[in-house]
């Protein structure tokens, strides 16, 4: 049970700081006006071949763990 929360934990950690070092920086003037510039688009394609290799190892994964040995 120890081991999994660790795991968890981990988890949260690198879900929360990818969201934190991608975030943008909100308007530091205090405006508040809806009529400012928009800011450039982000790609969706950015880690793609990380979302592959993941896919690719939990496939591998599932089938090793699956397997029935006769």
């Amino acid at each position: 049970m120890k081991n999994n929360l660790f795991k968890l934990y981990i988890l949260s950690f690198l879900l929360i700081a990818d969201f934190a070092m991608f975030a943008q920086p909100g308007d530091e003037d205090g405006g508040g006006g809806l009529e400012g510039e928009d800011p450039l688009p982000t790609p969706i394609n950015a880690k793609i071949m990380w979302l592959a290799i993941g896919g690719f190892l939990f496939v591998v994964y599932t089938i090793r763990k699956n397997r029935k040995i006769a």
